[in-house]
């Protein structure tokens, strides 16, 4: 078999796989809620199987280093989520998205001029939800979540989007290098395909309660990223994204126990008071 043909056959199966964990893991947000659909979609379901394939192609060195730009680029998200649930409380899908996908642009344009090390990683992810979070709570819940009638283009859609984000990371990191890659691997497919496909289908509101609700398991997905970097850098590339995949899972378990305890003495009080 010729390298090319062998290039290409890896990168059909490559971006398969990310695309089938992709679509499976929103067709399971969307089924579960805004809270639950939140903490699925922090998940690194689009970055993950960007970085594996980057960490087949490269030392650990690259890995650590693409983790280092990727962690900033975390902060840019959260204002990618803030823009989109501000402005889908009265404005279409296409105009909250484009517009969220724009700041996201312009701040992703600064992180890459910006040469960062780890602790400007992390005081710019402190920063961005401190101003974020308490923002977004207010727009975290819904009277009713409308049931999602399905089109037939939402899994080739989701499909596409996240296989041509798989195949434009692993083609070009060799060209691009480390830093680039670690921008391109955090483009925040999972977020804008949910805000396209939702958004038309229940409404602004209830759409922007899916990503509201997402803010405390991104601050998680950044502590996965944080672990990738220090992992890949002492342990190596395997065991680094073993090690942060285990962190935003546990993160996220965190997340919906303790909601589900709030949730259970909310109901206890008003048993009491019926009482």
């Amino acid at each position: 078999m010729s390298p090319d043909l062998t290039f290409i056959l890896m990168l059909v199966f490559r971006m398969a796989v990310a695309a089938a964990f992709v679509v499976s893991a929103s067709i399971i947000t969307e089924r579960s809620g805004p809270v639950i659909g939140a903490l699925i979609a922090t998940l690194p379901i689009s970055a993950g199987p960007s970085y594996v394939f980057l960490s087949l192609d490269h030392d650990a060195a690259f890995i650590a280093q693409g983790a280092l730009t990727s962690l900033p680029i975390n902060a840019a998200t959260i204002f990618l989520g803030l823009t989109y649930v501000l402005l889908a409380q009265r404005h279409s899908a296409l105009r909250s998205c484009s517009a969220a996908v724009a700041v996201w642009l312009v701040l992703a344009s600064i992180v890459h001029a910006v040469h960062w090390t780890l602790a400007e990683g992390l005081l710019a992810n402190a920063i961005a939800y401190a101003i974020c979070i308490p923002i977004l709570e207010r727009y975290r819940h819904v009277k009713k979540m409308p049931l999602i009638a399905r089109s037939w283009y939402d899994v080739p859609l989701r499909a596409a989007l996240v296989a041509t984000l798989v195949a434009t990371v692993t083609t070009l990191s060799s060209w691009v290098g480390p830093a680039n890659s670690g921008i391109l691997a955090l483009f925040p497919i999972v977020f804008t395909s949910m805000m396209l496909i939702l958004h038309p289908r229940i409404g602004g509101p209830a759409t922007a309660a899916v990503v509201a609700n997402s803010g405390w398991g991104m601050i998680g997905f950044g502590l996965g990223i944080t672990v990738l970097h220090v992992g890949a850098l002492r342990f190596g590339s395997a065991a680094g994204l073993s090690l942060s995949l285990l962190t935003s899972v546990t993160w996220n378990l965190m997340l919906w126990w303790n909601g589900r305890r709030k949730a259970a003495v909310v109901a206890s009080e008003a048993k009491q008071s019926g009482d």
